[in-house]
């Protein structure tokens, strides 16, 4: 039954010369993806046209300043918020000097007009910084400026329970490192290094932060990003260390038996998705109002070994986000959130599960291939999985929902069309009345 539900065909797989790690994947741009491996070495992988069909095609990308012997910890990349342009690329790695292990940070960005999105170009611009920590997750969001606008930086966790803050100063074209607590004050006094972060910006000019640490502590935030100020914080201690942190919204269900076609009910507000690597999976709803009292669990989730990545988006349509795990036990589990009665709380129940031959680092849901629907990769300790929604099942959705469209706009115009005939039977009558009355003409 799991196995009926499975929405994915293997669209390709681009095996590694060496492994990779839970922070080694990130996407540059709309439709490209960079996997970084722990033996310095750092591809690029896409879709182009070859020979009259697309094909994927996997390119390594050599950047500068990356010794041979060096073994990436992290990689992360965003385009310039606007009117910004260009992609900016960020890999953390150590560089083994025989005597010690140095880490540092490259973060590459090319201002030259015309070249702020060459890749080719951008691996030759890079801004070499030495590290007096152990990195872990490269991150990057967006933030709110004085003048209104938006920047977007990277936060660098490291081992000394600390997260670190990049900045780009415009003046000097380049990045440099800032208090962290002048744009993020939430991110003071941490328990324990952190292992995954994760922020959404909400209404009201407001945002939800979210961390989990190497000692299992939680900690959540509600921020006003102007000030910025904390409005509300919260913690919880769980019994391993936390793999993934992820704020997201449920969506919205559509009712489709309704007579307009689109009637949509609201989920209940933002929710926090949070693994480990020995408890299952839990997820805290509505977090904005009730911090950590309302969690449900994600049962059957620790039976796969460690989970080690998850993505939360709308698989099969229908406007209601899925939950999807990764494991190190090399199961990819997917949950979906069943309502329950008034008064009651709902569940996630599992859906399907897929096996693959090496354990699950991370995934990343986009549109490889440009033609509207999105591809799911999966990078593995052996390589890069691209699994494809199955055009065939997709075409006949798209039929059903086109024919639902028709029968409400159908059904919609009906009550003008007898509103209109029944007016003119109304009328009828009295036209006819009025013509005995006329006296003709001589």
């Amino acid at each position: 039954m799991l196995g009926e539900l499975y929405p994915f065909v293997e669209g390709s797989f681009c095996r590694f010369p060496s492994q990779s790690n839970i922070y080694g994947l990130c996407q540059a741009g709309e439709q490209e993806l960079l996997a970084a491996t722990l033996k310095g070495k750092v591809s690029c992988f896409r879709y182009q046209e070859l020979q009259q069909k697309v094909r994927p095609v996997a390119k390594e990308v050599h950047f500068t300043y990356i010794p041979v012997d060096a073994e990436i910890v992290s990689i992360d990349a965003f385009n310039k918020s606007p009117p910004k342009r260009g992609l900016v690329v960020g890999i953390t790695f150590i560089k083994d000097s025989g005597d010690k292990a140095t880490p540092f940070l490259n973060i590459y960005c090319d201002y030259e007009p015309g070249s702020e999105f060459n890749l080719d170009s951008i691996a030759q611009s890079c801004l070499n910084l030495e590290l007096q920590f152990t990195p872990f997750q490269l991150y990057h969001t967006e933030v709110e400026c004085d003048d209104g606008s938006s920047e977007t930086v990277f936060l660098l966790s490291g081992h000394d329970q600390r997260i670190h803050l990049y900045k780009e100063n415009a003046s000097l074209h380049q990045f440099e490192e800032q208090p962290v607590e002048r744009l993020f004050p939430e991110l003071q006094q941490l328990p324990s290094n952190v292992l995954w972060v994760d922020m959404l910006s909400i209404a009201g000019g407001q945002r939800l932060s979210a961390f989990g640490c190497q000692n299992g502590c939680v900690g959540l935030a509600l921020v006003k990003q102007t000030g910025p100020e904390v409005l509300q914080s919260w913690r919880v201690q769980l019994d391993s260390p936390i793999s993934t942190v992820l704020l997201f919204p449920l969506g919205c269900q559509t009712d489709l038996s309704q007579s307009n076609g689109d009637k949509s009910v609201e989920m209940e507000g933002y929710n926090l998705l949070v693994t480990s690597t020995i408890e299952m999976a839990v997820v805290y709803r509505d977090v904005q109002e009730c911090g950590f009292s309302r969690s449900v669990c994600l049962s059957e989730s620790d039976h796969w070994d460690a989970v080690l990545c998850a993505l939360v988006i709308d698989l099969d349509f229908d406007r209601q986000k899925e939950v999807l795990l990764g494991t190190y036990g090399q199961e990819l589990l997917c949950y979906k959130f069943q309502p329950a009665g008034s008064g009651a709380d709902g569940q996630f129940q599992l859906q399907w599960r897929r096996s693959f031959k090496s354990p699950l680092l991370s995934i990343i849901y986009l549109d490889l291939t440009g033609d509207g629907l999105r591809e799911l990769a999966v990078l593995t300790l052996k390589g890069l999985h691209i699994l494809q929604h199955s055009l065939t099942s997709t075409a006949d959705l798209v039929l059903e929902r086109l024919a639902q469209r028709v029968l409400a706009l159908t059904a919609g115009s009906e009550p003008e069309s007898a509103k209109v005939q029944d007016t003119e039977e109304k009328d009828a009558p009295t036209k006819k009345e009025e013509c005995p009355a006329q006296t003709p003409p001589n």
